[in-house]
């Protein structure tokens, strides 16, 4: 499939292991997995965190009555709190976009609640219950859990986040002319935020110092970032609302020496899109270091990456596609037709091999 939103690993078609649990869920945790290391790069820790979540769902022992969890992704922009869920969807429905997004960012105003909760009685719409809600995807199936996501959580106004208390708290959300009710019982739910951004860069920043690291306390950087995020936290939302939450789980600022690995995910991404031109591209090591070297930027993170590839990569490529010499057709065996690049005297260039 030339897409960028389909798996990236091969579904696994043998019969599952036999475990003697009846489970009404039949989604492969060890295909989810492989799609989860390989797509999110410098996160292993909360990767595993996520793992015993699904765990949990896939063995169905959770409360009924709940959502199947609420979970928080704190951290820095650009560090894959997003593209986790996203690879998640594309792990079990085999579609990125499988999941239903909320952008807090877009209900900043007081008065849009009723976009998340229907209008109130009385006013136009009301009846209808009319909200962004996407019930079929939050619902999912029988078989695999729906997914929903609310997007920096931060910047929506107070009344929708307390609006959300009662999904956290018994897995429904009737709208507000009560005519209609949305249920998140069979929905994981995820939340991100950047709260904390600037005080885990300060953390990381002092126990680089060497001094730092003879008298300061024995506590691991992800305790400290933790304590970091959920005074942020409570700061920003009552406490009823935090503790509400299953999991908060605190990202990672990307180092430098996982960019060459996210150069390889974003050739991937780019490759991929580029098959339905029956057309492979693979770079020289050269080159991945260049990309490397001007696509990290710590305050960005993946995103500071993506920039420098469409701007070194990509532009030049189309350049050469569109203008550059007619390939030589693939021979009977060969269906895709493959491209080099290497970094030679300051500039990209392409050859087809």
């Amino acid at each position: 499939m030339a897409d960028e939103n389909a798996r990236m690993t091969v579904a696994n078609t043998t019969k599952q292991p036999e475990t003697g649990l009846q489970s009404r869920f039949t989604f492969d945790l060890r295909m989810v997995e492989d799609e989860l290391r390989a797509a999110i790069i410098g996160q292993d820790e909360s990767i595993n965190e996520l793992l015993d979540i699904l765990k949990v769902v896939r063995a169905d022992i959770g409360d009924p009555r709940k959502p199947l969890a609420t979970v928080l992704f704190c951290g820095p922009t650009g560090v894959g709190k997003t593209e986790t869920v996203r690879t998640l969807a594309r792990a079990l429905y085999g579609d990125a976009d499988a999941f239903c997004r909320i952008d807090m960012n877009t209900l900043s105003q007081e008065h849009y609640a009723a976009a998340l909760t229907g209008a109130p009685p009385g006013y136009v719409g009301s009846k209808e219950g009319t909200t962004i809600l996407d019930q079929e995807k939050i619902e999912g199936t029988r078989n695999l859990p729906g997914l929903v996501l609310f997007d920096e959580l931060e910047k929506a106004s107070n009344e929708v986040v307390l609006a959300l208390m009662n999904v956290f708290d018994n897995g429904l959300l009737t709208v507000a002319s009560g005519e209609k009710t949305y249920s998140f019982r069979n929905a994981l739910v995820f939340m991100s935020s950047n709260l904390g951004a600037r005080e885990l860069m300060d953390l990381d920043e002092q126990r680089s110092r060497l001094w730092h690291r003879f008298v300061s306390p024995r506590k691991s950087r992800r305790a400290h970032a933790h304590d970091i995020v959920m005074k942020c936290l409570l700061e920003r939302f009552p406490p009823e609302l935090v503790n509400r939450i299953d999991h908060v789980d605190t990202f990672n600022w990307i180092s430098r020496d996982k960019v060459p690995a996210l150069v390889d995910v974003e050739l991937s991404r780019l490759n991929r899109r580029l098959r339905k031109h029956d057309l492979s591209l693979d770079i020289t090591a050269t080159l991945r270091d260049f990309l490397s070297s001007e696509g990290y930027d710590k305050q960005f993170g993946a995103r500071g990456l993506r920039r420098a590839m469409r701007r070194h990569l990509e532009f030049p490529l189309a350049g050469f596609l569109l203008n550059g010499p007619s390939p030589t057709s693939a021979g009977p065996d060969q269906h895709v037709i493959q491209i080099h690049a290497d970094r030679k005297d300051g500039t990209v260039q392409f050859q087809y091999s």
